[in-house]
């Protein structure tokens, strides 16, 4: 069967999504730029900042039915408020995930961006009434955002054992249980948002000022783990950070502090040593999201350069003319299909399988995906020439967003090592099996 069936219900909602992204968003990325344009320092990081249009599409989006579509089957029974029109698996899913990344606005617009749903996802399957009541509602409703801190700037944070930060655990004369949180984050994805109210922190567990602590969770490396949830107004803004050169605003990315910040039981997520099981559960959806909106970007570059080849002249030739540009175009619609087949197949196995079982593939994507939709887009630059790398067209924005997401969620190192130890693991057990 095809990895791009839909019913026709679904086929519908992709149409009516289709339309959207292109005669919405995407003209509203002008408005958008333009009310960023002569802010700057603390005035890009406020409520005034949010583009009016990023509320209007929100309104329109939920009255079309392309509200919270990330949400997959199995937790819909934990979906406190506003589910889905549509319930759709991960393929099908992915597969509108290539639409809205056809334009920087539509999954924000569609409740649908990082680190948004990873965090719903999170609070939806381990969060407690009291933690879904204060954040994953809101969350759902699209009035307020949030943040997940992971990496730290002074250790290797790709693996994860290195993560310094500490949850410091105290006990009270009566037995009492509080935390106390300190450690350093950057790139702290949507932090730097004013809307932003809560951030889901990675921690190390210490237990050296609990003298009843029993350490069986730091029996392991990931073990020692622990996500906690943090409330904006306890944490300290270090610095915006730019991504060669975008700031991003007013979403962005930040450098943060974290000093002293008391936290409750109430405020872990599922327990003390959770940490990494937490942080991978979310991963799995999310580099399915991220890998066909990042199809999306180039299927729009592409279409673009398309466009380009087909109107503009050298040495007396329209472009698409010249075997140069013709073996690019080929080159690039190869690639984007073969990025779309590779993350479809990937969520296909998640519908069947599960994520645990597709640890292969979705590190496998996650390391090939970026490189071929990189490719796509960086033809398109240089078939522009001058214009692709001016900021009037989206090329180099999506340039720059697609090179980043070789190292975010983890560098390409990291995943490749994931699927070489699977692979080789696999021809292992077949030489024993010949024995």
């Amino acid at each position: 069967m095809s990895l791009l069936r839909l019913s026709p219900e679904i086929q519908a909602l992709k149409a009516k999504l289709d339309k959207f992204v292109i005669e919405k968003c995407q003209p509203a990325e002008v408005e958008y730029e333009l009310h960023m344009t002569n802010r700057v320092g603390r005035d890009r990081w406020t409520m005034d900042a949010i583009p009016p249009c990023i509320n209007r599409l929100k309104a329109e989006a939920r009255a079309l039915g392309l509200w919270n579509l990330f949400i997959p089957p199995y937790l819909l029974p934990h979906v406190p408020c506003l589910p889905p029109s549509t319930v759709l698996s991960y393929r099908e899913y992915g597969i509108l995930c290539e639409s809205m990344g056809k334009s920087f606005l539509a999954p924000e617009a569609c409740n649908c961006g990082a680190p948004d749903t990873g965090n719903m996802e999170v609070l939806m399957h381990f969060g407690t009434k009291q933690q879904k009541e204060r954040y994953l509602v809101p969350l759902l409703q699209g009035t307020i955002r949030s943040a997940f801190l992971m990496t730290e700037p002074e250790v290797a944070s790709s693996d994860a054992t290195n993560i310094e930060t500490t949850l410091t655990k105290m006990e009270g004369p009566n037995g009492e249980v509080s935390y106390v949180l300190n450690g350093s984050k950057w790139w702290s994805t949507g932090a730097m948002d004013p809307r932003c109210r809560v951030a889901l922190v990675l921690a190390r567990m210490d237990y050296s000022q609990c003298k009843s602590a029993q350490n069986h969770s730091q029996n392991s490396s990931h073990g020692a783990h622990t996500v906690v949830l943090v409330d904006m107004k306890d944490v300290e803004m270090v610095r915006p950070l730019t991504v060669m050169g975008y700031d991003d605003a007013p979403h962005g990315h930040a450098q943060i502090k974290l000093t002293n910040i008391r936290v409750t039981p109430h405020d872990l997520i599922i327990g003390e040593g959770s940490g990494f099981a937490v942080a991978q559960a979310r991963l799995g959806p999310g580099r399915i999201h991220h890998c066909m909106r990042a199809i999306g970007m180039a299927e729009r570059c592409y279409d673009l350069m398309l466009e380009r080849s087909l109107s503009r002249k050298t040495f007396g030739k329209y472009l698409a003319e010249h075997g140069g540009a013709q073996e690019v175009i080929a080159d690039s619609a190869s690639d984007i299909e073969a990025a779309r087949l590779l993350t479809l197949s990937c969520a296909e196995q998640m519908d069947l399988y599960g994520a645990r079982t597709a640890r292969g593939k979705i590190a496998g994507i996650k390391v090939t995906v970026p490189k071929l939709t990189l490719r796509v887009v960086d033809r398109a630059v240089q078939m522009f020439g001058g214009a692709g790398v001016d900021g009037a067209l989206p090329l180099a924005r999506i340039l720059v967003g697609l090179r980043t997401l070789r190292i975010a969620d983890g560098p390409d190192a990291v995943h490749q090592r994931t699927v070489a130890k699977i692979e080789l693991k696999k021809a292992a057990k077949r030489m024993k099996s010949k024995l």
